[in-house]
């Protein structure tokens, strides 16, 4: 396990932090777009930017989502832009699953509070890199997360294993992940782990704190095994790259 450092502890109450780190070579191979491909790279944590009462609202409409299905393992997903949702051990389509049924779960509120909340993210990110939060776009998938220690079933709900975001999902630049429910109050486990060499940087969920980090190997990461309870976040990712992006998703 080498050496932990905790960046984030759930009781700390953090305005800013930041620690730069020294980009990996990940963006030299794509095509680079000015004023907004991580020239300085690195990771942050904040706890001003989500309110823990709009984390709660944001907890509640994964939870009303997430009650349609679920995963027969230990991890859910849901995706409001593209409509997946975990079903047992597949994923269905929510929109054309339960159709008109869906203004029963969601409201235009819902989705609003949603946007906001995400564009919020997006101003820190581009603050916190010097970059313009115009030349971001949101890019695929955003999804709510709901883990658990169920053991997993399909290597969907493999959630623990060491990844880079860049070398999974293609298009992210930059990854953020807002908790929507604490650590060691809520659940065991399930920190979020950045594994440097010879040490790991560990953040400690707290509902409303948001982190965030360029998705480059220089951010290779992994989520501890969920011992108990269960775990909320959503993942909400950004692309430099116009034809990667997707808008806000919509009732």
């Amino acid at each position: 396990d080498g050496v932990t450092e905790v960046l984030a502890h759930r009781r700390d109450s953090l305005q800013d932090k930041f620690i730069e780190v020294p980009c990996s070579e990940d963006y030299n191979s794509q095509k680079r777009f000015e004023g907004c491909t991580p020239r300085k790279c690195g990771r942050g944590v904040t706890d001003a930017v989500i309110t823990r009462e709009e984390a709660e609202r944001i907890r509640r409409i994964a939870e009303r989502g997430l009650s349609l299905g679920g995963s027969d393992g230990g991890a859910s997903i849901l995706d409001l832009h593209s409509g997946a949702l975990s079903l047992g051990k597949h994923f269905v389509n929510l929109y054309r699953y339960f159709g008109d049924k869906i203004r029963d779960i969601f409201t235009e509120e819902d989705f609003a509070l949603y946007r906001d909340v995400r564009q919020r993210i997006q101003q820190r990110i581009a603050q916190a890199f010097g970059i313009s939060s115009a030349s971001m776009y949101l890019t695929k998938p955003t999804f709510f997360s709901r883990i658990n220690n169920t053991e997993a079933k399909t290597t969907h709900d493999e959630y623990w294993h060491p990844h880079v975001d860049k070398v999974t999902y293609g298009s992210f630049d930059y990854t953020s992940l807002l908790y929507l429910s604490d650590y060691t109050e809520d659940f065991g486990g399930g920190r979020f782990v950045f594994m440097d060499a010879g040490s790991n940087k560990t953040i400690e969920p707290r509902a409303g704190r948001v982190s965030f980090f360029t998705s480059g190997s220089e951010n290779l990461h992994r989520v501890e095994k969920v011992r108990w309870g269960t775990r909320y976040a959503i993942t909400i990712s950004f692309t430099c790259n116009p034809d990667h992006g997707i808008g806000d998703p919509v009732l």
